[in-house]
């Protein structure tokens, strides 16, 4: 039966799931893991999913309208998901990046037609990050107030507040891996970004059943810059929500979904990237490899012996080449050890 699909909006979800089953023999795990592998979609990431979710429904609540902008900050993925959609839609795009992203995603998101403006050439808003000591909510804040939304027909998607994005995932990705797993599934893990993810899938999941426990993956202290440490290698697109004030907590995550968050170093995430490449064949990016650091780390608890554990794995690794992840010339120890020496040194400075 012939299917041809008419734009890539018809292409968003139905990732399909995948037993790791060579990780987890390698690693002899007594629980299950079962990867969601968002890099199906058709701009390689989970951000697809929230992108299309967005902008579709300000067309229908008329705030996006013919001729409009679409406008966001975004740490790369968002953004790329924003740029292709738009262009699918017939939209301009504008996206404002930190300079730090991978190269990969400076040039995809041109290649898409976007406009991009890193944070440098914004006036005034490299004191505003510097002064936000990592409060990525507030810069964001700072950036559609005194940039975004003062300029005429512009569309801000605002993926930190916009309840788009959460409802995303409870309708797609949630009741997929419900479907999936014909409601056989025990653990949910996934990273925290906006939080979109972990309360839209979590939100669907527990309403069918509420004993299925959710884990969300944050970074560890010594990946978490700081006014002092500026320069600490972080994991990319995860931020910290457990034991930071409410105000830094994006509106889109309910952190009453949340039964547990679990801190994941960039050096951990990048060693379960590459072990997961060569066990299964699968190239994730880094905040999927902490995820399923995670995921490892919770399938060796003796009480989760047999169940079944699904981890959703957000991008692939081909945006992360140039970042050193799949860089064997320098392991995952190396890393550790050069942030413990630089961490010890701020210390013995202060």
């Amino acid at each position: 039966m012939m299917t041809i699909n008419n734009s890539i909006t018809e292409l968003v979800g139905n990732t399909p799931l995948l037993r790791l089953s060579r990780f987890r023999q390698q690693f002899e795990l007594p629980a299950e893991i079962l990867a969601k592998l968002e890099y199906f979609n058709p701009n390689h990431s989970v951000k697809d999913r929230i992108a299309l979710s967005m902008i579709e429904e300000a067309e229908r609540s008329g705030r996006l309208k013919p001729g409009d902008t679409i406008a966001d900050s975004t740490s790369g993925n968002t953004g790329i998901g924003l740029a292709a959609i738009a262009a699918a839609k017939g939209y301009p795009f504008r996206v404002y990046l930190h300079d730090k992203l991978s190269e990969e995603r400076f040039q995809i998101l041109r290649a898409l037609g976007a406009e991009v403006i890193p944070f440098s050439q914004i006036e005034g808003f490299t004191e505003v990050l510097e002064q936000s000591d990592g409060d990525f909510v507030a810069a964001s804040r700072w950036l559609a107030e005194n940039v975004i939304n003062r300029q005429p027909n512009v569309f801000h998607t605002a993926q930190l507040e916009n309840p788009a994005n959460p409802a995303a995932h409870y309708r797609t990705t949630g009741p997929e891996i419900w479907q999936q797993t014909e409601g056989q599934v025990d653990i949910v893990i996934a990273a925290v970004g906006t939080g979109g993810t972990v309360t839209g899938i979590g939100r669907y999941l527990k309403q069918h059943n509420p004993s299925i426990q959710v884990i969300a993956v944050e970074p560890g202290p010594h990946s978490i810059p700081t006014a002092d440490r500026p320069e600490q290698r972080e994991l990319t697109g995860v931020h910290a929500f457990s034991e930071v004030l409410p105000e830094r907590v994006p509106p889109t995550l309910d952190r009453s979904i949340v039964d547990e968050a679990f801190p994941v170093e960039h050096w951990q995430a990048t060693a379960a990237a590459r072990e997961v490449a060569v066990s299964d064949g699968i190239l994730i990016g880094e905040s999927a490899g902490g995820v399923l650091h995670a995921a490892r780390a919770v399938a060796l608890r003796p009480e989760n012996h047999g169940k079944r554990i699904v981890v959703v794995l957000a991008d692939s690794g081909l945006s992360y080449l140039s970042t050193g992840l799949f860089n064997h010339d320098i392991t995952p120890g190396q890393l550790q050890v050069a942030a413990l020496v630089s961490n010890q040194q701020i210390k013995n400075a202060s």
